[in-house]
């Protein structure tokens, strides 16, 4: 047994945790596409809160991903704080010897809620790679109910093959997006965010055309794609979220040089708007879906491995 699992298995046994702050609901993943609204309705951090069990729930901060974490962290806590959670705080965890300490691994193992801040995804995976404050989070979502959101680069890392980084390129190209491993808390998917704002759909193919076995993911800004796992997707925010099967795609990627234009056929792209849910299970409702949306659906709410 590795390291960070004896870790966390010793906090399990040895412990009692308390119980959730309200009656949790099943973990959800609440994957933000950055500039969430913080200052008016704030609609994203509001659902966020009431996923997490409501005011009394325990809300924890992970900011490893920002190059200033004290700022973020007051910023959302005042956040927070204006939509009524009493229990927030920032996990002491901003470099990879935190994230083996058992405090911080029963801190992440205690919260109702963990949110991850926007900043560099690179930098945030740097600090959570392969440590038991990564495994504890893969736990407190698994069997704890645990809602986990990030935004921006917390989004990123949501994914197990994520973009690190890369252009917004007008059409797809070959090799200039950069490949990374995340938490791969979302296996089968790969995200990338500020979506529209930012023109990624041609990044987003870019990646595909490396590993058309995923699903591209695209989240607008002040947006976010709710997972419940095995039940059903939901958008909520001001934007919308854009899915592209790639499963089918044909390319000539293996014969060209690195940057030349890719052509893609086959790619089958869903615009999902906020206010709409979609569930995992024929139903009658979804009977009259275009080929491929349940299987997009199914695919997005499949667990993560053990």
């Amino acid at each position: 047994m590795r390291r960070r699992d004896l870790l966390i298995s010793s906090l399990l046994t040895g412990s009692t945790l308390p119980l959730a702050a309200q009656t949790p609901a099943r973990g959800r993943l609440v994957i933000v596409g950055g500039a969430e609204d913080r200052v008016r309705d704030r609609l994203v951090l509001r659902r966020f809160l009431e996923y997490a069990g409501g005011p009394q729930a325990r809300i924890r901060l992970l900011a490893a991903a920002s190059s200033v974490p004290l700022i973020v962290a007051e910023s959302y806590r005042n956040a927070f704080a204006e939509i009524g959670a009493r229990d927030f705080e920032l996990l002491p965890l901003l470099d990879r010897d935190a994230a083996s300490r058992p405090e911080v691994v029963q801190a992440i193992l205690q919260a109702d809620a963990i949110f991850m801040s926007g900043g560099d995804q690179s930098r945030l995976m740097d600090v959570l790679r392969d440590t038991p404050a990564a495994a504890a989070l893969h736990y407190a979502h698994r069997h704890n109910g645990c809602c986990i959101g990030g935004t921006s680069a917390g989004a990123a890392v949501m994914s197990r093959h994520m973009i690190a980084q890369g252009p917004a390129v007008r059409r797809p190209r070959k090799d200039v997006v950069a490949m990374g491993i995340g938490l791969s808390l979302l296996p089968a998917a790969i995200v990338d965010q500020h979506f529209s704002e930012r023109g990624r759909l041609a990044r987003l193919f870019s990646a595909l055309a490396q590993r058309p076995d995923l699903l591209g993911v695209g989240i607008d800004e002040d947006t976010a794609l709710v997972v419940e796992s095995q039940e059903a997707i939901e958008i909520i925010g001001s934007g919308a979220v854009t899915l592209v099967d790639a499963s089918a795609v044909r390319t000539n990627i293996g014969e060209l040089e690195p940057k030349s234009e890719i052509e893609m056929l086959g790619l089958q792209l869903h615009s999902l708007p906020s206010g709409h849910r979609y569930a995992a299970h024929m139903s009658r409702q979804n009977a009259a879906w275009p080929a491929g949306l349940l299987e997009s659906v199914q695919r997005l709410v499949a667990p993560a491995s053990a």
